[in-house]
């Protein structure tokens, strides 16, 4: 028992980061399918469900289609597995005159404990915004975000 008269401690991340950063962009539970015959998840997988998570922010942003063109810095803190909650926290870091760069932090929470989050991998993913006809287009000038 803590000194508050909880019956569990008050979790905190493992790897020493506070909490995730920006905002939830998405959340999926790592399947079987995704996974070796060890049980870890795939990196490819969980770099798609982050690529996901990053477009969907650049395309809020750039008000309309935004093409992934780079990742930056691809890092694998921790492993994913099976049954585990994924949760991928987006930022923007830049945006210039056609491109944009969105942060993305995976974390999850282990199968199902309620304890906090870990985050798991992170990246810089780069989009450029494109017109109907495929081409590169203008970023308008606005708000980081537009509502949700």
């Amino acid at each position: 028992m803590t000194d508050s008269g909880s019956d569990s401690p008050v979790p905190t991340p493992e790897d020493g980061a506070a909490r995730p950063r920006g905002r939830l962009s998405i959340r999926a539970v790592a399947m079987p399918a995704d996974a070796n015959p060890y049980g870890h998840i795939f990196g490819g997988w969980l770099m798609s469900q982050m690529d996901l998570a990053g477009g969907t922010h650049a395309f809020r942003r750039t008000h309309g289609r935004a093409v992934t063109v780079a990742v930056e810095a691809m890092t694998f803190h921790q492993p994913v597995f099976i049954g585990d909650e994924v949760s991928c926290y987006t930022e923007i870091v830049r945006i210039g005159r056609t491109s944009i760069a969105v942060r993305v932090e995976a974390w999850v929470r282990r199968g199902r404990q309620l304890t906090a989050p870990i985050r798991v991998t992170s990246a810089v993913f780069t989009y450029v915004a494109i017109d109907d006809n495929h081409a590169k287009r203008e970023i308008p000038p606005g708000e980081d975000d537009l509502i949700d």
